[in-house]
């Protein structure tokens, strides 16, 4: 079984390359035309070096850490400055007090 590991890692790596040919947008393809990326990627697949040439050159890589998202993305609700901001009011709320004492009794 472990003969065919390096095989096996080989078809691994041609397939997600493959696959992440397919699923980039044309604008985030560079050098070349995305229909020549395939090709590449398939023809010299099993030696690896369509793939490696793809991850390397082929796509536009985003910075770590920058998520590709600008301003208005979402934020977690601890990091929210509105969210924790309503909360406060919730509990500052009048309304609500009055609510309670007249449930009360």
């Amino acid at each position: 079984m472990l003969r065919y590991l390096p095989f096996l890692l080989v078809l691994a790596v041609w397939i997600y390359a493959f696959i992440d040919v397919l699923n980039t947008p044309e604008k985030e393809v560079r050098h070349l035309p995305k229909v020549v990326w395939v090709i590449i990627v398939l023809l010299f697949g099993e030696v690896l070096l369509g793939p490696i040439a793809w991850f390397v050159t082929g796509k536009k890589r985003h910075a770590p850490g920058s998520g590709g998202r600008g301003r208005g993305g979402w934020v977690a609700p601890d990091d929210n400055p509105e969210f924790l901001k309503s909360l406060k009011e919730k509990e500052e709320d009048p309304d609500e007090n009055r609510r309670d004492k007249g449930n009360e009794g």
